[in-house]
C-alpha cells in the first residue's frame, strides 16, 4: 500500500510538470544555438527574428523576397558580425547609456513624424516586441560608436592629396550612382575559397543577366553590410573608389552590370543606376547687418523688447545701423564692425534667419523678432550669385577621400575582427 500511493504520488507529480516540460522542449526546439560567438551565442529566434524584419521592409518596399533557405546564411554572417563588434566595443569601454538609447527613439520618432508613444505602438503592430528594439538601437550605438574610434584612427587627409585628386582627368566630370554585390573572401582563403568565392560571383552575375533584380540579388548573394538595403552605395565620383574599379566603370552607361570584379575583400559586382554631369556650383550669397539685444540680469526680458524697438525706431527715422550697433548690440562676433555679416551663403546662420532673408529686399530693414538668445533686427544690405566651384570641389574632394578611407578601414577592422575571433555556425 505504501509503495502505490508513492507511486501515484511519483506519477501526479510528473502529470504536473509534463506541460512545462514540453513547453521546455519546444522552447528548447525553437531556440537552438545557430552559431557561438566567442562567449556568446545566437539563437534560432533571432535569426528568425531578423528575417521577419526582412522580410516586412521587402513588401513594404514592393521588393521581391527570396526564399530564406537563400538569404539565412547572410542574415546569420550579419548577426554574427554585429555580435562581434558589441563585445569588442564593450571590451574596450565603449558604453551606450539608457539616456542614449532614449534620444536616439525620440530622433526616430520624430524623422518618422510621430510620438514615442507612437512610435512604439508601431513597432508592436508589426510584431516586434519593443525592447528588442531597444536592444537593437543600442547595439546599433555600440557599433557606431567604435567604428568611428576606428576612423578616428585614421591619418589626417593631406593638401597633396586633394591636389592630387582635382588633378585627375575623372574628378570633376560624371558621377555614378552605384549598387554591389560583395562576395567576401578571408585575406587568409587558398585557392578552394577563391574558386568558390568566384563561382557565387559568376552565378550571381548570371542571374542578374537573366532577369533578377539588383535588390533580391543582393539580398541572396551579397555579403557586404548593406546587402539588405538593396547594395546602394550612392553617388560616388570615379576618384572616390580604387583604380580598379575606376577602369570598369569609366564611361559606362545606366543598367551596365560588370564582371565580378576582384578586391581585396573578395569579389564584387557593381551596377551603374544613374549618370549625372557635375556642372559649376552657383549659389546665392548675402551681405546684412545684425543687432541683437539680449536678457540678463541687468537687462530684464521686457526691458530688452522695448530697447530693440526703440532701436528699431531710430534706425527707421534716419540713424546710421552701424553706429547703433557699436553702441547696443550684445553680438559679441559683429557690434564692433558695425554689426556687419559680410558675404554668407545660405543657411549659414540657421532656418529662422534664413527665412527672415530670404522675404526681404535688399535695404529692407527686419521688424524685431525674438530668438531663444535675444531680441534682433536685421538689414539686407546687398545679395549676389557667387561662383563655387572651386571651393566646393576641394571640399567634395576632401569629403569622397575620407569616405574612401574610412570605408576602406572600417572593411579592414570588420574582416581582421571576423577572422580572428571565435566563430562556429551551426545552422
Amino acid at each position: 500500500m505504501t509503495n502505490f500511493c508513492s507511486n501515484a504520488r511519483n506519477l501526479a507529480a510528473v502529470l504536473l510538470l509534463l506541460p512545462s516540460l514540453l513547453l521546455a522542449q519546444e522552447a528548447s526546439e525553437i531556440d537552438r544555438i545557430v552559431a557561438l560567438v566567442e562567449d556568446d551565442v545566437i539563437l534560432q529566434s533571432e535569426l528568425d527574428q531578423a528575417l521577419d524584419m526582412l522580410e516586412r521592409q521587402a513588401r513594404n518596399q514592393g521588393q521581391r523576397m527570396p526564399p530564406r533557405s537563400a538569404i539565412e546564411e547572410q542574415v546569420l554572417e550579419r548577426l554574427i558580425l554585429t555580435r562581434l563588434e558589441v563585445l569588442r566595443a564593450e571590451g574596450t569601454g565603449i558604453r551606450a547609456a539608457d539616456a542614449d538609447v532614449d534620444q536616439a527613439l525620440e530622433q526616430v520618432a520624430r524623422q518618422n513624424q510621430l510620438s514615442l508613444a507612437q512610435l512604439r505602438q508601431a513597432i508592436e503592430g508589426d510584431g516586434v516586441d519593443f525592447r528588442e528594439f531597444r536592444r537593437d538601437i543600442r547595439e546599433e550605438i555600440l557599433t557606431s560608436r567604435l567604428r568611428q574610434r576606428v576612423v578616428n584612427g585614421m591619418e589626417e587627409i593631406t593638401d597633396t592629396e586633394i591636389d592630387i585628386m582635382l588633378a585627375s582627368d575623372r574628378f570633376g566630370g560624371e558621377q555614378y550612382r552605384l549598387s554591389q554585390i560583395l562576395i567576401t573572401v578571408p585575406e587568409s582563403a587558398g585557392p578552394a575559397q577563391l574558386a568558390e568565392a568566384r563561382d557565387r560571383a559568376d552565378e550571381a552575375r548570371r542571374q542578374l543577366l537573366d532577369g533578377l533584380d539588383f535588390e533580391t540579388a543582393a539580398l541572396t548573394f551579397s555579403q557586404a553590410p548593406d546587402a539588405l538595403d538593396g547594395g546602394d552605395l550612392g553617388w560616388r565620383n570615379l576618384n572616390a573608389v580604387p583604380p580598379m574599379i575606376a577602369e570598369v566603370l569609366d564611361g559606362a552607361e545606366p543598367g551596365f552590370i560588370s564582371e565580378p570584379i576582384r578586391t581585396p575583400g573578395g569579389f564584387v559586382i557593381l551596377r551603374v543606376d544613374d549618370v549625372r554631369e557635375r556642372g559649376e556650383v552657383i549659389v546665392p550669397e548675402y551681405q546684412a547687418r545684425h543687432m541683437m539685444v539680449a536678457p540678463s540680469e541687468l537687462m530684464p526680458e521686457e526691458e530688452a523688447r522695448q530697447l530693440i524697438f526703440e532701436l528699431h525706431e531710430r534706425i527707421e527715422a534716419g540713424e546710421d545701423f552701424a553706429e547703433l550697433a557699436r553702441q547696443y548690440s550684445d553680438d559679441e562676433t559683429t557690434a564692433n564692425i558695425g554689426g556687419l555679416f559680410d558675404w554668407f551663403a545660405a543657411g549659414t546662420y540657421g532656418g529662422q534667419f534664413q527665412a527672415l532673408i530670404d522675404s526681404m529686399e535688399v535695404g529692407d530693414l527686419s521688424e524685431p523678432f525674438q530668438s531663444p538668445v535675444g531680441w534682433h533686427i536685421i538689414r539686407l544690405e546687398d545679395q549676389r550669385q557667387a561662383d563655387r566651384t572651386t571651393e566646393t570641389l576641394r571640399a567634395e574632394a576632401r569629403d569622397m577621400l575620407y569616405r574612401q578611407k574610412a570605408e576602406e578601414e572600417v572593411e579592414r577592422f570588420q574582416r581582421q575582427l571576423r577572422d580572428e575571433s571565435f566563430v562556429e555556425i551551426r545552422l
